[in-house]
């Protein structure tokens, strides 16, 4: 190891080190908020501190303890994640980097296989277990203050009757709750969020956390709307729902915010989402309404609980939306006999993504507004000017995408954008002596991903590859045209088994004998305009730094900006009679997070665009359209074996297998995925290692 890579590993250490520290301090808020200590002690010294300063007033207290530390975590996960980049591979699966991997191993089996949660693993059972304990102790520490502190003395005092102050308090407290499942709730959906992959995950793996915190969301804001209902009925001040109070709570915003968070949440319902996923997704743009009245309905001091996930989702969002202005350079394609197509486009050189990654695409000519995500077929080592994507014709969009190509009238352009790559930050499969890979129709793409990355590791790095096991079940012989795209258009020429000690286990269960015709794959050329682009970095090579960068100073920009306007304009008016309007304090921090966002993500993306791309617009004439390899059938016919009439017995293939640490990936239909994880479950043994790669959103 040279004096860079020690150096590297210190400060990763340091990171690492300053990040406990950090959750750790927050773990204590969060658990003390609740309480009478914090309430009566805790937040009064800081408000005494902080809170009567010109600059930031109230809103100061919050904004140090919950927004400055969550957005510090996220600056720190960039520069992480930069170094951990630049960090070798011989390095990064030494034997070492196994041995600590596999102590973890355990918590990663799943715990949960069937339920409303889905597959859950140990690791995710202690999590969820550890926030609704948050939850609980909150709740069970309002409630217990509102039956202790409300008796019918101080229920006289406003004319109520004992039960309808409770119910008062109670409903206050249910928001409250609301409050701190709101927090989390974007973090989970910021595709490229430091957050998610400085601990491993993506945004297709941790979409299964935003939708539990949505539900909990609802269950609590309903709730608490549901509980001011009833006691505004009981004490006769319906007219209280109509009411915008200029300096205090809003209840009308309020029930603006829990109207639109209904629709999103009705939409969400699987019989909807499945069936009318445009509804779905189109409702869940009310978001932005259900955030902008939520902070008119509770001010800007409660809101900065929850806003510092919305703003690491804001900025995320934005970059998405400027990398989805422009059109790619898409080259060629492959019509498949299975309703399958292969879209192959360029992509610049600098662009690195890891295996499993998924691509957002959106393509006019079918639908302007719908963006749909498809898994990444190519290698970024092993075909560094290639980005493939491979689309299963299921839904209305991907068959009129089929038709377009597969139709006898050729066209020869067509007008792309894409956001993404989106993906694990490092994978770890060479942490395994063997490799099983389970999948059932299409899911049998990331796993293309994954061989090819192995092809190249196996030709140019001195890491021991494992020994690979690819079990694919199709419906129907057509389907097997897939595993054509296993191998790269214009890489190889030789026998895979050369490669990579590779078996392939194919099963065609709807039919018992082979109706598959030769030489029916379809190449297209497409021939770009001068404005397309090929596929790059947003944010240039070193992304991570970038981030960092628009982080940390689109922050800073926004503490100037709330500081200046907060000293000179609010705090002098505020000293009057009449008090400075809590919607217009609530819109001027909105406005500011908007304006620093906007101001530093366009000047970051500006300045990586001059510095990397200038001479980047030259086309790509290695990329042939024409499959180049006279017939993949037969570079893979020693490792294939097609089994036809037959479902695979994954509990007699996957049980019994050798070797002290076995991956075992599985993508596939919920069936599939759920008999892999009883067969791996906790219970299993130890050397079987887990993992779901579902993009069933």
């Amino acid at each position: 190891m040279g004096l860079g890579e020690m150096n590297k590993d210190v400060a990763m250490k340091l990171i690492k080190l300053l990040t406990m520290a950090i959750l750790g301090g927050t773990m204590v808020i969060w658990i003390m908020m609740p309480t009478s200590t914090y309430r009566k002690i805790w937040l009064t010294s800081m408000r005494a501190k902080l809170g009567q300063t010109t600059t930031f007033g109230k809103p100061g207290v919050n904004l140090l303890v919950y927004m400055f530390p969550m957005i510090l975590l996220a600056f720190l996960g960039c520069i992480y994640l930069h170094l951990k980049k630049q960090t070798s591979v011989d390095q990064f699966h030494s034997g070492l980097e196994r041995k600590k991997r596999d102590k973890f191993g355990a918590l990663r089996k799943p715990m949960l296989v069937k339920g409303p949660l889905g597959i859950v693993t140990v690791t995710e059972v202690m999590f969820l277990t550890m926030f609704m304990t948050l939850l609980l102790w909150s709740l069970t520490n309002y409630f217990y203050y509102t039956f202790v502190t409300i008796t019918p003395q101080s229920a006289a005092v406003h004319g109520d009757n004992i039960w309808e102050a409770r119910l008062d308090s109670i409903a206050v407290r249910l928001g409250v709750a609301g409050n701190i499942c709101l927090a989390f709730l974007f973090y989970p959906v910021a595709r490229g969020s430091s957050l998610l992959a400085a601990v491993g995950l993506t945004s297709e793996s941790s979409i299964k956390y935003h939708i539990w915190l949505g539900h909990l969301v609802m269950i609590l804001l309903t709730s608490h709307g549901l509980c001011y209902v009833i006691y505004w009925i009981s004490t006769n001040q319906v007219y209280q729902m109509l009411e915008w109070d200029r300096t205090a709570i809003s209840n009308l915003a309020g029930e603006i915010a829990l109207v639109a968070g209904l629709l999103m949440w009705a939409t969400t319902y699987p019989a909807i989402r499945r069936r009318c996923f445009e509804v779905f997704y189109y409702t869940h743009h009310l978001y932005m309404v259900f955030m902008l009245f939520f902070v008119f309905h509770v001010g800007n001091s409660h809101s900065l609980i929850s806003l510092p996930g919305f703003y690491i989702f804001i900025v995320d969002r934005l970059l998405r939306f400027i990398q989805s202005r422009n059109n790619v350079k898409l080259v060629s394609a492959r019509v498949l006999p299975c309703d399958t197509v292969e879209l192959n486009f360029s992509k610049n050189p600098m662009l690195m993504y890891s295996p499993t990654s998924i691509l957002f695409v959106n393509i006019p000519s079918i639908s302007k507004l719908q963006w749909h995500p498809f898994t990444i077929t190519s290698s970024s080592k092993l075909e560094p000017e290639k980005l493939s994507v491979m689309i299963k014709g299921q839904g209305k969009w991907s068959t009129k995408l089929y038709k377009m190509l597969s139709s006898p009238d050729q066209i020869d352009h067509l007008t792309v954008s894409i956001e993404g790559p989106y993906g694990p930050c490092s994978t770890d499969f060479l942490r395994h002596n063997s490799l099983v890979m389970v999948s059932g129709g299409s899911g049998i793409t990331p796993f293309i991903s994954i061989i090819r990355d192995l092809i190249y590791l196996s030709s140019t790095s001195t890491c021991k590859i494992p020994k690979l096991t690819l079990i694919c079940a199709f419906k129907n012989s057509s389907d097997l045209s897939m595993l054509d795209l296993i191998l790269p258009i214009s890489s190889l020429t030789t026998e895979i088994s050369s490669l990579l000690d590779i078996q392939i286990k194919a099963f065609v269960t709807r039919e018992k004998e082979s109706t598959r015709n030769k030489n029916i794959i379809k190449p297209l050329c497409f021939k770009p305009c001068v404005s397309d682009q090929p596929i790059s970095p947003i944010l240039g090579p070193n992304s991570w730094l970038c981030l960092a960068t628009i982080l940390s100073s689109s922050f800073m920009l926004f503490i100037i900006i709330i500081g200046i306007i907060t000293r000179y304009h609010i705090y002098p008016i505020d000293q009057g009679l009449n008090k400075y309007t809590s919607a217009y304090k609530s819109i001027i921090y909105l406005l500011a997070i908007a304006v620093s966002v906007v101001a530093t993500s366009s000047i970051a993306v500006l300045c990586n665009k001059k510095k990397y791309y200038a001479k980047n617009d030259q086309a790509v004439e290695g990329l042939s359209p024409l499959v180049t390899e006279s017939s993949p059938q037969q570079l893979l016919s020693q490792s294939t074996s097609i089994h036809y009439g037959e479902r695979p017995n994954l509990n007699k293939l996957l049980v019994g297998l050798k070797g002290s640490s076995v991956g075992v990936l599985v993508c596939g239909p919920r069936k599939m995925r759920q008999e892999v994880a009883k067969i791996c479950s906790f219970r299993s043994p130890e050397n079987l290692h887990f993992e779901s790669i579902s993009f069933s959103w």
